[in-house]
């Protein structure tokens, strides 16, 4: 079977689309599956190409069996609707003229934003193929949310095409039970939605020892580390996380920021001009090397703002954490704090509640039996959240719609 699989984001690139379209793929493939990724040159979030690659016309490479495919696109940085609509929609172009030729018995299209989706149904046509939305985020209900676009007949318009993408995908594959349900209460037939939800690659990403060196390269020996690891975007509300670290007096608790996105720099000038000095923030990590900052956290933070949209969110943070026997901080609603309370694998507050978040400290710092428990639940949760199962059963639905006639 080969499978073509249009993303817009993929390794050396951190984020969770790039990683979870690569470690599903590189399982496809020593399942005996043929898997060509057409992508483009990687650049997220900063807007920049990385050193080692140029945004050329069309590169083919192979990675770990996975034939990838990158093609032109315009790029900018994360930040500002136009120029990252442009974006989008050169990617959906240029993936759509240069896939038509790539062989395909079925065609997975991922999100967040959906004109990647559009290039998807667009070559099922050409094709004749079936094709999958793997639907990781309800684009453009998200943006909304964080106040990047309002109201009026651009929303309009793209929200009655992702309502037709719906409809029009052979099946849809979601990463949370609340999205599902969102979509069924809208109309969409609810035997074409599979949830394949994210995980983490207990292969990388597993229980060791605090990296010594690390640790004191950056100051932290003797801290209570509580750690962020991921995109620094508006939907995060890590600028309710330095408020909360302004009112901590307790020099021990200590918070690391990594990672870059659109309100990087905003974060930057906010903690500069409060004087503070319990927060480091760190650049983008190389993914093998997250496990290393992992390690030095005593807590991993896994915040988003207080929106009825993210209720159906499940951040992977949450599982690559778990893996390595970290506690979560969860500041989400729903689905996540549903999975944190069953496995007992951390705290949750209320998301941009500060008193909620300073007891949730406080609480984990207090009971070093409570905190071991914790850590249990954590790997509990990994097990059950093996990106190899889920790998495994995504193929088993791409299977399945390979052989039907939509």
């Amino acid at each position: 079977m080969n499978i073509l699989f249009l993303s817009d984001n993929f390794p050396p690139e951190v984020n969770a689309p790039a990683t979870r379209t690569y470690e599903h793929c590189r399982e496809w493939v020593r399942m005996g599956v043929q898997v060509t990724v057409v992508t483009c040159a990687p650049n997220y979030p900063a807007g920049k190409v990385f050193p080692g690659y140029r945004n050329r016309l069309r590169a083919v490479e192979t990675v770990d069996g996975i034939r990838v495919v990158r093609l032109w696109s315009y790029i900018t940085a994360n930040e500002g609707i136009l120029k990252r609509t442009l974006d989008y929609l050169s990617f959906a172009g240029t993936s759509l003229l240069g896939s038509l030729l790539e062989e395909a018995d079925v065609i997975v299209a991922t999100s967040p934003q959906f004109f990647t989706a559009l290039s998807g149904f667009g070559l099922s046509l050409f094709k004749r193929k079936p094709w999958i939305f793997e639907l990781r985020d309800l684009w453009p209900e998200s943006i909304k949310t964080v106040g990047a676009m309002r109201d009026g007949s651009a929303l309009h318009l793209l929200k009655r095409l992702e309502f037709f993408l719906y409809r029009r995908a052979s099946r849809i594959v979601v990463v949370t039970q609340g999205i599902k349900n969102n979509l069924t209460e809208r109309g969409i037939d609810q035997a074409k939605i599979h949830v394949v939800t994210n995980g983490a690659n207990l292969d990388l990403f597993h229980p060791v020892s605090r990296d010594k060196e690390l640790l004191a390269k950056l100051g932290l020996e003797g801290k209570t580390v509580l750690g962020y690891i991921g995109t620094h975007g508006m939907a995060q509300g890590l600028d309710f996380i330095l408020d909360c670290a302004a009112r901590i007096s307790d020099e021990r608790i200590h918070f690391m920021f990594a990672g870059d996105g659109a309100e990087k720099k905003n974060l930057l000038t906010k903690a500069g001009e409060m004087s503070l000095k319990n927060v480091t923030f760190l650049d983008q990590i190389a993914k093998q090397d997250i496990p290393r900052y992992i390690s030095l956290t005593d807590a991993c933070l896994v915040p988003l703002k207080k929106r009825d949209t993210f209720k159906g969110a499940i951040p992977s943070k949450i599982f690559e954490a778990a893996a390595m026997a970290k506690p979560i901080l969860l500041g989400i609603q729903g689905e996540a704090r549903n999975i944190i309370h069953k496995y007992g694998a951390g705290i949750c507050f209320e998301p941009e509640n500060q008193k909620s978040f300073l007891e949730a400290v406080n609480l984990l710092r207090q009971d070093e039996q409570a905190y071991r428990n914790m850590q249990k639940g954590c790997l509990a949760l990994a097990r059950d959240y093996d990106r190899k199962k889920l790998a495994l059963s995504m193929l088993d639905i791409i299977r399945q719609t390979s052989v039907r006639k939509d």
